[in-house]
């Protein structure tokens, strides 16, 4: 891992330890550690409570890198559970034993990630503390995040024109996701996905059945795009590219966008349509409002459940004297967002969109910092295609 890689995880993480937010989507997920009002890792779609399941492909298809051992060797020989899971690839998938067994004795086990693991598991869920979401919107609402969006939005305007008009997902909201992920590609990882993947999947007991499935959905992904499966690098959890999809979200939403034959999350057009397609499948209404602020009896938002998982009518609304200020002319249910302020709290109403955005990080926080950073970044784009 690079010091400047380094540095960053270590500065995203100093907000708290609401880890595991990583891996692919499934509109069922786990629920963080901590409160999902604020996630401090700008990580990935969120993790399903279940692996998802790949179908059997048995039929021979050839594997890149010229592996091949009798058995495992190296961190990972005698791990039964590594020698079950090579079985159960070969069994499932038609991937060649010596292939496997040569693979995993390149693996390393990767206890950094197993200590800083260890600690995360130990926080516990809470209510987010005053101040929280102006110590979280300062980490990406900078110059450095904007004046980037602009840069990449100037240098890719044809492909993001491309997605916005295919997916109906506006460039400033595909830019927010690249932002706060990777700042465009600026810290995609420095881990080998191989090892990342091996050491949850097999070293990691809490989540080790969702990685068996990330590690699976790998090689996989490795086979059917041609790539050595020991070059990939990302990040310690496995997320990969700017946009940090994980193996189970690149093999059912990642999309060839610059028309080259390969699906390639490293390259900044098939990123682009790839969470271009992702917002699209998940329900992105285009044209329609993202969050709204209150009007009406503003003291009644406190005596209300924030979050997620509370869904708000129109009617509901209306009796407790609230409305959005923004009129959407819509019936979707809405949702409370607890914004806490360095000075107050803030109340706001999430739309729909707002929800599709949390379907990447199930974590308030981070749906505002990309709505804020959207808006910004199309904002400074504004103004200087104008001068």
């Amino acid at each position: 891992m690079s010091m400047i890689f380094l540095a960053h995880i270590s500065q995203r993480l100093s907000l708290g330890l609401a880890l595991l937010m990583f891996g692919g989507c499934a509109n069922q997920a786990e629920k963080p550690l901590a409160s999902t009002q604020g996630s401090s890792t700008p990580t990935i779609q969120a993790a399903p409570s279940q692996p998802k399941k790949t179908a059997p492909t048995i039929h021979a298809q050839t594997s890149v890198g010229g592996y091949h051992a009798n058995s495992v060797s190296g961190d990972y020989a005698g791990y039964q559970s590594v020698n079950r899971f090579i079985d159960e690839m070969v069994q499932k998938h038609g991937f060649d034993r010596a292939y496997l067994n040569g693979l995993f004795s390149q693996a390393k086990r990767k206890q950094w990630t197993l200590d800083y693991l260890a600690k995360s598991d130990k926080s516990l869920k809470s209510k987010p503390s005053q101040g929280s979401w102006s110590r979280y919107r300062a980490k990406f609402l900078d110059s450095r995040h904007i004046n980037s969006g602009v840069s990449f939005w100037r240098e890719h305007r044809l492909a993001l024109q491309r997605a916005s008009k295919q997916y109906g997902v506006p460039a400033e909201y595909i830019l927010g996701i690249m932002a706060v992920e990777t700042t465009f590609g600026s810290y995609v990882g420095s881990h080998r996905v191989i090892d990342a993947l091996t050491t949850l999947s097999f070293d990691y007991q809490r989540r080790g059945e969702y990685f068996r499935g990330e590690l699976e959905n790998f090689l996989l992904m490795s086979r059917s795009e041609h790539i050595n499966p020991a070059k990939p690098v990302g990040s310690f959890a496995g997320a990969m590219g700017l946009g940090q999809f994980m193996p189970s979200s690149f093999l059912e939403w990642a999309v060839d966008f610059n028309a080259d034959g390969h699906r390639d999350l490293w390259d900044p057009e098939d990123s682009i349509g790839s969470v271009a397609n992702y917002f699209s499948q998940h329900g992105w209404q285009p044209g329609k409002p993202v969050v709204s602020p209150l009007r009406g009896n503003l003291s009644a938002a406190s005596n209300m459940e924030p979050g997620l998982d509370n869904l708000y009518s129109i009617n509901s609304l209306q009796k407790a004297g609230l409305l959005p200020a923004i009129d959407c002319h819509c019936d979707d249910p809405l949702r409370l967002i607890w914004l806490r302020h360095n000075s107050n709290d803030e109340y706001l109403l999430g739309y729909p969109n707002f929800y599709v955005i949390t379907r990447y990080n199930h974590s308030t926080h981070y749906a505002m910092a990309v709505h804020e950073l959207a808006k910004a970044i199309k904002s400074a784009y504004s103004s200087s295609a104008s001068r």
